[in-house]
């Protein structure tokens, strides 16, 4: 049985393989987001939603929790890259989400 698309994408950051689009540099200084926090969310996040389509291949978007419980949003590309492309990181507003996972305006 192969490894599942989230347990691809934790390997691959836990060694590094990783890279930020500008957007995510800017969004992750915006908001404060760390490194190590990004890291923190993906080492136990979850996928909840799946883009097939994007502009940069089929990505996905990871609800996790750092140490300090935070939640963040990570949408990033799948597994099937070198590199894990990091498109955005973010904070989810609670009023937008519904524990996180779900949108509440579609």
């Amino acid at each position: 049985m192969g490894r599942t698309v989230i347990e691809a994408i934790r390997q691959k950051v836990s060694e590094n393989r990783l890279e930020y689009t500008q957007h995510a540099v800017d969004q992750s200084i915006l908001r404060y987001v760390s490194v190590e926090e990004l890291r923190q969310a993906i080492a136990t996040g979850e996928i909840i939603e799946d883009y097939p389509d994007d502009k940069y291949g089929q990505s996905c978007l990871i609800l996790g929790y750092t140490e300090m419980g935070r939640p963040l949003h990570i949408q990033c590309s799948y597994p099937t890259r070198e590199l894990i492309k990091i498109i955005t990181v973010y904070q989810p507003d609670p009023s937008l989400w519904i524990n996180f996972r779900v949108r509440r305006f579609q």
